[in-house]
């Protein structure tokens, strides 16, 4: 079975499975197959195929209708098959939709060690909705790593789009942030929500918020005229691993105090 794990053979695997579902709805994140459907596995008996398949984070048996079935998670299969494919995340993202290019974001968070949640909302009871006329929020993606919060918002715009545009969306994002940070019993929650209960939040203190628009395409004007980052997917990756040296250059919102959490009786 040794020779099943060469770079020849596991390119074979995971060409096959992108052809599969670039058949299949963008909007479906965990596809079901039957196991014929992927010839590279049609020569395994029952043990071989759980052996060769347990070293995949992204593909399961299940059982369904009498009979065992391939399932895929599209999320966790595109970032694992750039190493044996020539796709980048970009191409790779075509096979998602909008639900999908959010949770591919989040995922990628996730492998660099960040807590996260998707689609976050929250009201804003601040004197700010007077100024700004709006009283509620939703930020697509939340991601935090030590003391550093990002705020994302995800487009799928194609480099086609105005900066005009990408601007305009930009600098909605930092006034979300700005809410956010006006509403101290919210974000308190979220960072002990994300951190959980048993971490010390007031050692963490102060955080950073950083408002991010993370898009589709690689944009060719990189922070917008607030200094907000424009991060393409496919750099997504290397953005999270340089932010503390690039921090300097872009908006963010310091939180030096959060409200004391209530502790149960």
């Amino acid at each position: 079975m040794s020779d099943l794990f060469s770079q020849p053979s596991l390119k074979q695997f995971f060409l096959e499975i992108y052809n599969l579902l670039k058949e299949k709805e963008s909007e479906v994140i965990d596809l079901w197959f039957e196991i014929s459907d992927i010839d590279f596995l049609s020569n395994f008996n029952s043990l071989e195929l759980r052996e060769f398949l347990e070293r995949f984070d992204f593909i399961s048996i299940q059982k369904g209708n009498y009979i065992n079935y391939i399932v895929i998670n599209k999320i966790i299969f595109i970032t694992r098959c750039m190493q044996f494919l020539e796709l980048d995340v970009r191409q790779l993202s075509n096979l998602l939709n909008y639900d999908g290019f959010e949770a591919l974001i989040q995922e990628i968070l996730s492998q660099n060690n960040y807590r996260t949640i998707k689609n976050f909302r929250f009201s804003d009871k601040s004197n700010l909705k007077y100024e700004t006329s709006q009283k509620r929020y939703e930020i697509d993606v939340i991601g935090i790593y030590r003391s550093y919060i990002l705020i994302i918002d995800a487009k799928q715009w194609k480099r086609k789009d105005s900066f005009g545009a990408m601007n305009k969306a930009a600098n909605l994002q930092y006034q979300r942030v700005v809410a956010l940070k006006k509403n101290p019993e919210t974000i308190s929650d979220l960072i002990q929500s994300l951190l959980g209960m048993s971490c010390n939040v007031q050692k963490r203190l102060p955080f950073t918020l950083i408002p991010i628009m993370v898009t589709f395409e690689t944009n060719w004007i990189k922070i917008n005229d607030n200094s907000v980052p424009l991060v393409g997917i496919s750099n997504l990756n290397s953005f999270l691993h340089e932010l503390e040296i690039n921090l300097q250059y872009f908006r963010t919102v310091k939180v030096s105090k959060i409200s004391s959490q209530k502790q149960l009786p």
